[in-house]
């Protein structure tokens, strides 16, 4: 499983918020220019994270992004969800667990707790630990 560059350029834009501080805001062409992501990329994604209660956006002299919640209350889970969607390691996996060989499936175990371990991690991790010991306030 791979997440996508999107998923990717998401958590980095989150990590410089992050470290730039809760109060603070930046501008999307100094967020893409910091972190080597393409401007046009960076406001879609922007407008998802933003769709997800995660960034909040203003426009004008003082506009720019920030973080819509502290980082102890934003999981990596969040982030990339917000972007991806939900994580499905296999079709078996989801809700609708789609195996011809159903629950007689000698590997859908393997790939349950795989899922359920990459979850909680994500989940686990929140944006407060990339905060490289500043004070957030």
């Amino acid at each position: 499983m791979q997440i996508t560059r999107q998923a990717d350029y998401a958590v980095r834009a989150m990590v410089y918020l992050v470290q730039l501080g809760t109060d603070q805001r930046a501008a999307t062409s100094q967020i893409a220019q910091e972190k080597k992501i393409p401007s046009s990329f960076l406001a879609k994604i922007v407008s998802q994270l933003s769709v997800a209660g995660l960034l909040q956006t203003s426009r004008g002299a003082r506009g720019g992004v920030s973080l819509a919640r502290s980082p102890e209350e934003i999981t990596l889970l969040d982030v990339v969800e917000a972007i991806d969607g939900p994580i499905l390691l296999n079709d078996c996996v989801g809700d609708n667990g789609v195996c011809v060989f159903g629950d007689t499936c000698p590997i859908k175990p393997v790939w349950c707790d795989a899922q359920k371990e990459l979850v909680d991690r994500l989940k686990a991790t929140t944006f407060a630990s990339f905060t490289n010991g500043r004070d957030q306030g």
